[in-house]
């Protein structure tokens, strides 16, 4: 049995914690919205390879494609259409406004991950 707690596992506890700390203390226009999303690319990243290691382009492809999927469903009002525009957390999770910014940070945090992952494995 694999174990969560690696030093993927400790990354992306790390970040959750940074994400929760700018969801609930920063109220700005850039830190918040720009690099909370180029972090989230890089959590569910290590997210992922802390439950087991998959290949490098993968596992950045599919958090990638999820986090713009995330974000067209913003675009198309995905949370409204559910019936959860009345949940904080639903709107806060899935976001309420799409950004060609926020495809920006999620490309540019793939780019991190990319970039870190294959200097490591120099």
């Amino acid at each position: 049995m694999r174990r969560f707690l690696n030093a993927y596992g400790l990354l992306a506890a790390g970040l959750l914690g940074v994400e929760v700390l700018l969801a609930q203390c920063v109220h700005d226009r850039f830190i918040r919205p720009y690099v909370g999303d180029f972090l989230v690319v890089i959590f569910l990243y290590c997210l992922v390879q802390s439950i087991g290691r998959r290949p490098l382009n993968r596992v950045l492809a599919g958090v990638l494609l999820f986090s713009y999927l995330v974000e067209i469903g913003q675009y198309f009002h995905l949370v409204a259409h559910l019936g959860l525009g009345h949940s904080r957390v639903a709107r806060l999770v899935l976001g309420s406004a799409f950004s060609w910014g926020d495809m920006l940070a999620y490309t540019l945090g793939a780019l991190l991950v990319l970039a870190a992952e294959r200097r490591r494995r120099l």
